[in-house]
């Protein structure tokens, strides 16, 4: 393996101040007596919800037999129950947004990005560069009925510090397949400081026929509209799209999550008695004004460095099913090219995340 020696330290490293951050958030919310009551239900808001929510994720093009571009993601995060959020935090949050019941919500996630012909040192320099991303992301979450809004941050590092190579490679060697050879000429390290804002609004359209024997509600078919907005040193997008999802049980959530940039109905939901399901299938399309991640080395014009398209569509499908608690959901997503030169037609992967509740 080509090999920076100071890889697998960096990444433990920089996982430790990742669960630093999270023990500190954690650790600066309301207990007891000082959270949010778990009161009545108002008119227009969900019901309280005492339970927290634990995920994992992993994305991968894997499914469409291919190991470049955007090839590996994965994330683990802790979604909180309603109310428990710093005063300070929910202050802020319902003088922007409102009434609305909100949670917060952290997790931290890695993802890896390859040319195309990985087995050639030095890469392709007008192919897209080698980079790996490790984030904490903090979020508030706040819902009414019809509406999830999301407010966050993210903190962390591009560039070797984020053990790219070392994940990847390790796990080509588990798993027999060839070690990737340029990791070596990777983009550089970087701080990465990102903030974003989403709204996503549920949109019902018809209940159809109930199916006692699975869940007491109704079949039934919506459509959720989702904006973002994103600023940061990773990069700079406005995203807009909608979801149609026809199943049971479609309040418990605002559909299925992603690791972002993908488009996300963030990680919290209900659950109702017995088993609730639906299938999705939606598109979104991305103006992009920055992207660190194509345009290469911040800081030098050394390194490969490509020009990205202004415009990224995506189109996905999908199942998400929760049951006793646990929710289980796949995506498949196709997505238009990002830079100029990208080989092959709709690029391909997918998404899969298991969560429970406790």
């Amino acid at each position: 393996m080509t090999g920076r020696p100071f890889v697998a330290p960096l990444l433990a490293w920089n996982l430790a101040i990742g669960a630093a951050a999270f023990a500190v958030i954690v650790g600066l919310l309301p207990t007891g007596a000082s959270a949010q009551a778990i009161g009545p239900v108002l008119p227009g808001l969900p019901a309280p919800d005492d339970g927290s929510i634990y995920t994992v994720r992993v994305e991968n093009d894997t499914v469409a037999n291919t190991d470049r571009y955007y090839t590996s993601g994965i994330q683990a995060g802790w979604t909180g129950p309603t109310g428990l959020v710093p005063t300070f935090l929910a202050n802020a949050g319902h003088a922007v947004l409102g009434v609305g019941d909100q949670r917060v919500s952290i997790d931290i996630s890695q993802s890896l990005y390859t040319p195309s012909d990985t087995q050639i040192r030095p890469p392709d320099p007008h192919d897209r560069p080698y980079a790996a991303v490790l984030v904490v992301t903090g979020q508030l979450i706040q819902d009414t009925d019809l509406t999830r809004t999301r407010i966050g941050a993210q903190l962390g590092v591009l560039g070797p510090d984020a053990g790219g190579e070392l994940v990847q490679n390790s796990f080509h060697t588990i798993i027999g397949d060839t070690e990737n050879k340029g990791w070596g000429y990777q983009l550089d390290n970087r701080p990465i400081v990102n903030f974003f804002a989403d709204r996503t609004w549920r949109i019902p359209v018809v209940n159809l026929v109930s199916l006692p024997f699975i869940a007491p509600s109704p079949v039934g078919i919506d459509i959720l509209p989702d904006a973002t907005a994103f600023v940061g040193t990773e990069m700079i997008y406005a995203q807009a799209g909608a979801t149609l999802r026809i199943g049971q049980g479609l309040d418990n959530d605002f559909g299925v999550a992603r690791i972002m940039p993908g488009t996300s109905g963030g990680d919290a939901y209900d659950q109702s008695p017995g088993l609730t399901w639906y299938a999705f299938g939606g598109a979104d399309g991305k103006v992009v004004a920055y992207n660190t991640l194509l345009e290469g080395n911040s800081f030098s014009n050394t390194g490969p460095s490509v020009t990205e398209k202004p415009v990224v569509a995506e189109f996905d499908v999908g199942l998400a099913a929760i049951y006793h608690g646990v929710k289980i959901s796949y995506t498949q997503v196709w997505q238009t090219h990002e830079f100029d030169g990208q080989q092959g037609g709709l690029f391909e992967f997918g998404s899969l995340a298991v969560s429970a509740r406790f």
